[in-house]
């Protein structure tokens, strides 16, 4: 290594990488959620209690022509009195005005007589762009509540990722043969560190150093997978920095010690 030799550690893909998942993965969640909330689930309600509404109008000409003496006037008057059940706190889309009067379709006397009101409900369905098959239970105030508080915590952790991919793009550690620069750009001398800790570098990548001098006194994070990485086709950077930062080192290592078989065999009981 020769004595002018800089050695840079930016951002590794593998991090960006992942933070970019994150990031994406977030809003994505967010964005559902907030759709959800906004309008997804008062249009679920508004099949759902149409739905009920063309089940109970085959109930009712049931009932009402039982005794086959339902007349199409008859059945027009019926349907023009029903509005569509809606139990309070189930919000609706916002175009939707209550009470909803049950639509046409159910006051055709000629097409209610058949009682296939599934068969009308797929074709109404269709038209207005409603589920063909509803949710089983209605969504109340408190359950779209929910979808407006977990679309927030998404949007706040999408703009933590944001935040952290940003201003790790940013940064970098770098070593030269006098000092140390961390990532939020402070300059330390060798002379200033005190202990190097290592117990988690080889299996994590992670080693943390102290320091205590005129630079002030704090612990510097050296976080190998983050920032330069150990893939040999780009000279495993963070490897080689740290080679350079024991080279220069001077005071206090803390490692695992390696574990060594015994070279004695035991003695016979």
């Amino acid at each position: 290594m020769s004595e002018t030799e800089t050695i840079v550690c930016k951002p590794t893909p593998w991090f960006l990488f992942r933070a970019l998942v994150m990031l994406v993965m977030f809003s994505v969640f967010a964005v559902l959620f907030y759709l959800d909330g906004s309008t997804g689930y008062r249009k679920k309600n508004e099949s759902f209690f149409l739905y009920r509404a063309f089940e109970q109008a085959d109930k009712d000409f049931s009932r009402l022509n039982a005794q086959n003496s339902l007349t199409p006037e008859a059945w027009a008057i019926h349907a023009a009195r029903q509005c569509v059940a809606v139990p309070p706190d189930h919000p609706l889309p916002a175009t939707l005005k209550l009470p909803i009067p049950w639509p046409p379709i159910l006051h055709d006397f000629q097409r209610m007589k058949p009682h296939q009101w599934n068969l009308l409900w797929r074709e109404y369905s269709k038209q207005n762009a409603l589920e063909a098959s509803p949710a089983d239970e209605p969504y109340d105030s408190r359950k779209i509540k929910e979808q407006w508080i977990v679309s927030a915590i998404c949007l706040a952790l999408a703009t933590a990722a944001a935040f952290i991919l940003l201003r790790t793009l940013r940064r970098s550690i770098t070593a030269d043969d006098q000092a140390i620069t961390t990532q939020q750009g402070r300059r330390v001398p060798f002379s200033d560190l005190k202990t190097l800790d290592l117990r988690k570098w080889e299996t994590k990548g992670l080693a943390f150093l102290d320091y205590d001098g005129p630079t002030g006194k704090g612990r510097i994070r050296i976080d190998g997978l983050t920032y330069g990485g150990f893939k040999k086709e780009t000279n495993e950077p963070a490897e080689r920095l740290m080679r350079l930062i024991r080279s220069r080192f001077s005071g206090e290592l803390i490692e695992y010690a390696p574990i060594t078989p015994s070279l004695t065999p035991p003695e016979p009981s």
